[in-house]
């Protein structure tokens, strides 16, 4: 395999790091495989050590620097990565980066493997590490809570400097800190703008799982395409009016589409605004009214909004029979 992949246009050069147990035999395999650099990895928490590696501290360290020199040997950037961090005493943390600090490590990861950090711990951990440490520290959140993307952020206040993300949240288990979460929050909640074409997000997580063979849910945050589905009455008003009301921001920011859906919940003004914008139907108030009673009665009986097909025939259907008994 060769690294030096060619990128097209004002694409950023692409780094290609290879992930590597803290093991010299890992790390030449990955020299010999053409990377840019490489991830040594060892779990760190007293629980790891003695009930899964079945060793010492100092043989954690002794492994380190074993990797770190054969990174050194082929002339590859490394980072030290501590697996299980968030369950690993501080001081052990601490002696653990700062020896990867000498060693020569360009950057230090932590790993919160079993995602049991939150953001308050988190920040406490990192502001301390932070303080102890020179080189940059990396985040790699699990989102088994479902606070990946919280910690995460907490991480980056506290001081941390790069996060390894994934699209969609893609992961082990639960997955991990997602992507277009990260940057979304980043822009919109703190005011930092990543640089990112995020009209892409959707495209991309729409690729990524249709490779791995994973649904995206349609309530999943940022790309799901029912965060832009209004409709509760008073939200399609309020949308209507302006969507800045229910929406942080533009459905077309991260690939996706506005949608009035008409359901249960719905009121005349996303009716008759439907039915102008996409049917080409003027509805005066009267029919609006009767319409909607319809509406409403069949997406209860069917336990989901309607499809536009269905409104089609509940309109011909109103109309049909108000010529029939000459209501109107």
């Amino acid at each position: 395999m060769n690294a030096d992949i060619k990128v097209r246009g004002d694409a950023r050069p692409l780094e290609v790091n290879a992930f590597a147990r803290a093991r010299a035999e890992d790390v030449s395999a990955a020299a010999e495989c053409g990377v840019h650099g490489v991830v040594i990895s060892i779990s760190t928490s007293d629980i790891h050590i003695e009930r899964k590696l079945r060793r010492t501290r100092n043989w954690v360290l002794a492994q380190v620097e074993e990797a770190a020199a054969e990174a050194k040997r082929y002339e590859l950037a490394f980072t030290v990565s501590a697996e299980d961090a968030s369950r690993t005493s501080l001081s052990f943390l601490v002696e653990f980066y700062r020896l990867a600090e000498g060693l020569g490590a360009r950057m230090v990861r932590y790993c919160d493997s079993l995602g049991v950090d939150d953001p308050f711990t988190v920040y406490k951990r990192i502001s301390h590490i932070r303080r102890a440490v020179s080189v940059p520290i990396e985040l790699h959140m699990h989102n088994d809570f479902g606070m990946a993307t919280a910690n995460a952020l907490a991480g980056i206040r506290a001081g941390a400097s790069s996060l390894a993300a994934s699209i969609g949240g893609f992961g082990e288990r639960t997955g991990n800190s997602p992507l277009e979460e990260v940057v979304m929050a980043l822009k919109y909640l703190y005011g930092v703008d990543m640089d990112i074409d995020t009209s892409l997000f959707r495209k991309a997580a729409e690729y990524v799982a249709d490779t791995s063979k994973r649904a995206i849910p349609v309530w999943k945050a940022i790309i799901g395409t029912n965060v832009f589905a209004h409709e509760s009455g008073i939200h399609a008003d309020g949308i209507l009016k302006n969507p800045s009301n229910y929406e942080a921001f533009s459905p077309e920011e991260v690939g996706l589409q506005r949608q009035l859906i008409i359901g249960k919940h719905s009121g005349s003004k996303a009716l008759i605004h439907k039915f102008k914008e996409e049917f080409g139907v003027e509805l005066d108030p009267d029919t609006a009214d009767r319409l909607l009673g319809l509406v409403r009665a069949t997406a209860v009986e069917l336990k989901r909004p309607l499809f536009d097909k269905e409104l089609s025939l509940l309109y011909e259907g109103l109309v049909a029979g108000r010529r029939t008994t000459g209501d109107g």
